[in-house]
Order: structure tokens, then sequence, then C-alpha cells
């Protein structure tokens, strides 16, 4: 049977422009290429997980506008269940603003729209879907209020739960929400504004102070160099796969969701953060980010090579 992930998050129409280099403050800068992709890090998990082999229902909003219900026709046609997935009046769907540079590094500006306006009231009415899930992923692109009130939900269910903390939160998460965290996937600069309240001297010790906070694992993701796992009993490496970078977009929702399916399959944690480097690796070498999710069999090859 095929891992049963629910996602909760953003679904945005990504606006992506290929430029030499950013532009500095006040400056323009020409733009080699354009494009229009789907986007938004809730809706390209939720795409990711259903390539890497789960059966995924994703709870969002679009606006009730020409973006939105394109999005929501290729999450459909993607194989995502968007039963919660609900079209919203007087407000656009949710955009992004991509400049990418030409070695794959980028800089995002998000207009979030319609992805403000899910709430508590949708997690509830997903309650069912979330109930019979094996995992729940989530980000920080949504009302906050919204993701701990998720949180609590996936606790009283027993549904694991992994929050990728992106964008990097402008405060530190509240003391009752730690505990119902069982995997928290944040790059450095994540984990350095999630701790900004801890005075840690390096990123160990701020992974360690969220372990006792009672976060269950802290998963710091770190780019060409793999992964770092942080759990009471493990700090490990997971060294990264090498592959040649053509666009970073989508790399952490890749990653994010690749762990969710390994971590709802059964697999230990080492190995499931494996599965994950493998998904993130392959994600880098094509361009827009839900395009570029790899498929389960591609996934298995790399981890075969």
């Amino acid at each position: 049977m095929a891992a049963r992930i629910v996602v909760i998050g953003s679904a945005n129409t990504d606006l992506v422009a290929r430029v030499p280099s950013f532009p500095a403050p006040g400056e323009s800068k020409m733009a080699d290429e354009f494009h229009i992709t789907p986007g938004g890090k809730g809706a390209n998990q939720a795409v990711a997980a259903v390539r890497a082999g789960a059966d995924v229902t994703f709870v969002g909003r679009l606006g009730d506008d020409d973006f939105g219900r394109r999005r929501l026709d290729e999450l459909r046609c993607a194989g995502v269940d968007c039963t919660y997935v609900r079209l919203t009046h007087n407000t656009h769907s949710g955009v992004a603003l991509i400049a990418i540079e030409p070695s794959g590094e980028n800089l995002i500006v998000v207009a979030p729209g319609a992805n403000m306006c899910v709430s508590e009231r949708d997690v509830t009415e997903a309650r069912n879907a979330l109930a019979g899930a094996d995992c729940l992923l989530l980000q920080l692109e949504i009302p906050h209020e919204t993701v701990y009130h998720a949180l609590r939900v996936a606790r009283k269910e027993g549904v694991t739960t992994i929050l990728n903390p992106a964008p990097a939160p402008s405060e530190p998460l509240p003391d009752d929400v730690w505990p119902h965290i069982d995997y928290l996937t944040p790059n450095q600069t994540e984990m350095a504004a999630l701790t900004s309240d801890l005075n840690a001297p390096d990123a160990e010790s701020a992974a360690r102070a969220l372990l006792a906070r009672g976060v269950g694992a802290v998963i710091m993701t770190l780019g060409a160099h793999g992964a770092r796992c942080l759990t009471p009993d493990m700090d490990e490496v997971v060294p990264a796969f090498e592959v040649e970078a053509v666009d970073t977009v989508g790399a952490g929702d890749a990653f994010a969701a690749g762990l969710g399916c390994a971590l709802a399959e059964g697999r230990p944690l080492l190995e499931a953060v494996r599965f994950a480097n493998a998904a993130a690796a392959l994600s880098v070498t094509g361009s827009g980010a839900q395009e570029s999710m790899p498929e389960r069999h591609e996934i298995e090859e790399l981890l075969a090579s």
C-alpha cells in the first residue's frame, strides 16, 4: 500500500526570470528568458510526494482567478487529491516572483494572496483525511496559527508530522508547538531564525535546544553538503548526491516530500534522509519547481547508483 500523506500549505504561480546576475537595490536587469510555472511550497511538496510514490491529499486555497483555476487543474492532473482545495473570492491567487542566476541560485519575492486565507476551519474540515494519513507535511507560507492548529490535530490523531519552516519565520514558534513536531527540516538560515531567542553559539547547540523543547528530530539541510540529522541519541551527516545544478527552486520541497514518503513507508531515519537527498538532488537538475520533481523510479535509480 502506498504511503498516505496530507499536505497543508500554499499554492502559487511562479513568474520566473533567468538573469545574468541579481540586481543591486535600484538597479534593473535584463532577463535572458521568462516563463510561468506552478509553485508554492505546499503544492510543490504535494506533487513531489505523488511522484515519489505516495497517495497525497492537499489542503489549501487559490484565488478564484485564471491562475487559481489553472493551478487546481494541474494539481488534479498530477494525481493530487484536491477535495479540500478551495477557490477563494475577493483575493488573488498566490504569486512568486523569482530571479535565477546561471549558477542556479535564486531570489524570491512572494505575494501570498489566497494562501493567507487557509484557516483552522479548513484543517478541521479535512480532519477525516488527516486522521487516515501516515504523515502530515507543513510549511510556513500560510497563517502560522493554522499551521500550529494542524500540528495539534495531527498529534491527537497520532499522525507523524514534518514541518519545513520556510520561509524563515520572523520570530520563534510558541513553546507549546515544539512537542507536536516529529521532524523539523530547516536550512541554515531558517535554523538561525527559529532559534534567535536562544543565543546558541552554533547550529548543533541550536538543534539541541530545539530537541530539549520537544522536537523529535532536527534535520538541517546543507545543500551540496547533504543533511545533518540530530536526535537525542544521534548526530549524523548524510552526504548529498553530486549533480549539476540547473535550478535550485523547489529543492527543499523535494527533500521534505521525499522524507515524508520514506518515513511513511517505514524506512529508518537515516535511510529516509538518504531517499530525501536523492529526491532533492534530482530536482535541481531541471528547471521549475513542480516540473523538476523526480519520479519514484528515478529516485530509486540514483539510490542504487
